[in-house]
């Protein structure tokens, strides 16, 4: 087995440089990621990241190598914040989900309000099923969707606001109010928004 003064004299310029740096520098890599991350944990896996990306790139390794190093921790930093905000937002959304399906309402209630949807949709000129589709099936905007109709946004705002407008009226005439009836129907510029 080679001594470490054998290996060391084996190792390429770059490899030792990397190897110092690292000995030299872990520490402060370590305390920048401590001051910006909430745990020591995720502090402990930004060093070993922002190590890691040092080694693939230690040809680059400048004669400095802490704030070189400082970049690298707070690029790496920076993901992981958004990454445990992304966990978050997920956590929150099937948490969300989870108290939705809880309070599902039955199934026979569910189909009455769909048969209900769906005659009141019929009811319906084709134009108004079109605007309608654009925006709640294929989940246009409203300015992408005036493009596929070939209007302005303003115009496509005032025919969906008209469009749901009647729909909501077939829809209470059937003895069904609609899923989420605002106490006033909106303008069509406050649609925009």
């Amino acid at each position: 087995m080679p001594s470490p003064g054998d290996r060391a004299r084996v190792l390429p310029d770059a490899d030792r440089r990397f190897e110092s740096c690292f000995r030299d520098h872990y520490a402060a890599v370590l305390a920048f990621a401590i001051r910006r991350l909430p745990d020591r944990a995720t502090a402990d896996d930004a060093a070993a990241e922002t190590f890691a990306i040092a080694w693939r790139r230690r040809e680059l390794l400048p004669d400095e190598p802490l704030p070189w190093l400082y970049g690298i921790a707070l690029r790496v930093a920076a993901n992981q914040r958004r990454s445990g905000a992304r966990r978050w937002r997920l956590g929150e959304r099937l948490e969300h989900e989870a108290s939705s399906r809880a309070s599902t309402p039955e199934p026979a209630d569910t189909l009455d309000r769909r048969d209900a949807f769906s005659r009141a949709f019929e009811r319906l000129g084709e134009s108004e099923r079109e605007v309608l589709r654009l925006v709640a099936w294929d989940g246009l905007d409203t300015r992408e969707a005036a493009a596929v109709l070939g209007c302005s946004a303003a115009a496509f705002r005032v025919r969906l606001h008209r469009a749901r407008r009647r729909l909501a009226k077939h829809l209470e005439a059937a003895g069904h109010s609609p899923v989420e009836r605002p106490n006033r129907v909106p303008d069509p510029a406050e649609e925009a928004r």
